[in-house]
């Protein structure tokens, strides 16, 4: 009996603070924040991204702006002067954003990137943590477009 009470006591528990929270992520959301970081972020990477216009861009950058790409460094000069370089030698680089989405200050870009028509490119998802206007942290995925694929869907 004692088992079956334990059982029932940890099943009400359970499902009482699901609901809570829950109800406590969707009530903290700022949509009007989270659209204002959205915009940031896309006007930002077309700018950097398609227009290579790094410095410009970067504006929005913070100066101690956190790198998850093992293969970019930290900080804002460092993620300027890389890319700068990459346009240089990759000027038919783009990226175009495919679709967007936020989850409080964080900004989802779902991006096929080439670099040249011919270029099937790469399947980019990228995340970016915006704090008080400026971007001050990155993360990606990245999966490049196969030849050839299992199915019919295309990745965007």
């Amino acid at each position: 009996m004692q088992i079956h009470t334990f059982k029932s006591t940890l099943m009400a528990l359970a499902i009482a603070t699901v609901p809570a929270s829950a109800m406590a992520q969707d009530a903290a959301r700022d949509l009007a924040a989270e659209e204002a970081n959205r915009k940031l972020v896309v006007t930002f990477y077309d700018q950097f991204f398609n227009a290579h216009e790094t410095e410009e861009a970067a504006t929005v950058v913070a100066e101690d702006y956190i790198q998850h790409n093992p293969g970019v460094p930290d900080g804002k000069e460092p993620f300027v002067s890389f890319f700068t370089g990459y346009f240089a030698e990759n000027p038919e680089s783009q990226a175009r954003i495919v679709r967007s989405a936020t989850d409080g200050d964080l900004v989802w870009l779902h991006v096929q990137s080439t670099n040249g028509d011919a270029d099937p490119g790469e399947a980019v998802v990228d995340i970016f943590r915006v704090e008080d206007g400026m971007i001050v942290e990155h993360w990606d995925v990245i999966q490049t477009v196969p030849s050839e694929a299992a199915n019919d869907n295309t990745m965007f």
